[in-house]
């Protein structure tokens, strides 16, 4: 049987690819990245002998490294962002679509969105039903559906602007 630290190491190498979208997503620095998913996982690990259940892992990790982001960028009010694009190289991807331009656009503009609009886009990328984005976010569903039509709205614009 394996130990509780076995099972977590394992969940955590198994879905660090969601906690590696969120960062990017919300942080430009590769500093900042790096030290956000540190802080995600010691925040999963706190909470991992309290999950219930554990056929939701993956909405389970992306609310608690959307929220534990959110919480860093607030703490952290002397944050800078350039409007530099991010550094690709903290994320692996298997058919190098971070080095697409319009993927480089659409990161940078959902860069721009506010923390609760930028978690619903990523979740909603990550095709996660209504209900689900609403349980992780803590909105409604059907102001889940009237964000997302906004932001995409919202984004059409900004990409067209650029």
């Amino acid at each position: 049987m394996k130990s509780n630290q076995e099972e977590f190491l394992e969940i955590i190498s198994a879905y660090q690819g969601i906690i590696h979208k969120v960062n990017l997503i919300y942080f430009k620095s590769n500093a900042d990245k790096q030290d956000n998913f540190q802080e995600v996982v010691y925040q999963l690990w706190r909470s991992f002998l309290s999950l219930k259940d554990k056929n939701k892992l993956a909405s389970w990790i992306y609310a608690v490294a959307i929220n534990t982001s959110i919480s860093k960028i607030r703490k952290d009010s002397k944050l800078v962002f350039t409007d530099d694009l991010p550094d690709f190289s903290y994320v692996e991807t298997t058919n190098n679509i971070e080095h697409n331009e319009h993927y480089c656009s659409l990161l940078d503009a959902l860069q721009k969105l506010n923390e609760v609009d930028r978690s619903i886009m990523l979740l909603y990328m990550e095709d996660y039903s209504y209900e689900n984005i609403s349980e992780i976010v803590g909105i409604s569903t059907s102001n889940v559906g009237v964000k997302i039509h906004r932001v995409k709205e919202q984004l059409r614009k900004m990409l067209k602007d650029q």
